[in-house]
C-alpha cells in the first residue's frame, strides 16, 4: 500500500504537467473576448443568409448545406486603442501559428489591410474554415465557418454568389459599421 501511495505522489504531478495545455485556442480566444471592451461577437446561422432565395448550382447548394454557422469576433480600433490592437493582433497571429491551421489563401497589402483564409482538416474532412482580416486603421475580424464534411472546392464556388446573400439580416452590415 505504501508503494502505491509513493508512486501516486511521484507520478501524479508529472501526469498533470503533461496533460495541461497552456496554449490559447481560437475557441478559448472567442470565449475570453466575446464581452471584452472594443470587441463584438456573434454567431450567424446559415438560415439568416436566405440562400433559398438565390439560384445556386448543385455544388453551391451542397456547400451551404455543409455549413452550420459563422462564428464571428471583431476588434474595433474606434472602440479600442492602437496598443491593445497590436497586442491582440500578436495573440491572434500566435494562435494561427499552430500546425493544425493550414493556409488556403492570402490577400491584401501593407497599407489597406490583409486577409488570410485557413482551414482545419480532420482526416479527409474539413470542419472549420477561418477568415482572418485586419487593418491598421479599422481593427480585425475573425470568422469561423463551422460545419461538417465541408469540401473546399464547393465552398470556394460560393464566391460567385456571396454578394447575393442577405447580409443585412445576418448582421454583417452592423459589423462593418462597428469596425468603421
Amino acid at each position: 500500500m505504501n508503494n502505491i501511495i509513493k508512486y501516486l505522489l511521484i507520478f501524479t504531478p508529472f501526469f498533470c504537467l503533461l496533460s495541461c495545455n497552456t496554449k490559447t485556442t481560437l475557441q478559448s480566444y472567442f470565449v475570453d473576448h466575446q464581452e471584452a471592451p472594443a470587441f463584438m461577437s456573434f454567431d450567424i446561422p446559415t438560415s439568416l443568409l436566405n440562400a433559398e432565395k438565390i439560384t445556386l448550382s448543385e455544388d453551391q447548394s451542397d456547400a451551404i448545406g455543409s455549413i452550420d454557422k459563422l462564428n464571428t469576433i471583431a476588434y474595433s480600433l474606434a472602440e479600442g486603442s492602437p496598443e491593445e490592437f497590436e497586442s491582440e493582433l500578436i495573440n491572434v497571429k500566435n494562435i494561427f501559428k499552430t500546425a493544425h491551421y493550414k493556409d488556403l489563401m492570402r490577400m491584401g497589402n501593407s497599407s489597406g489591410g490583409k486577409v488570410k483564409i485557413m482551414y482545419i482538416e480532420k482526416g479527409a474532412e474539413i470542419n472549420e474554415i477561418i477568415v482572418f482580416g485586419y487593418s491598421a486603421e479599422m481593427g480585425f475580424a475573425i470568422v469561423r465557418v463551422l460545419g461538417d464534411n465541408m469540401e473546399l472546392s464547393k465552398i470556394l464556388k460560393l464566391g460567385d454568389v456571396i454578394d447575393q446573400f442577405d447580409t443585412e439580416n445576418a448582421n454583417i452590415d452592423n459589423v462593418m459599421k462597428y469596425l468603421l
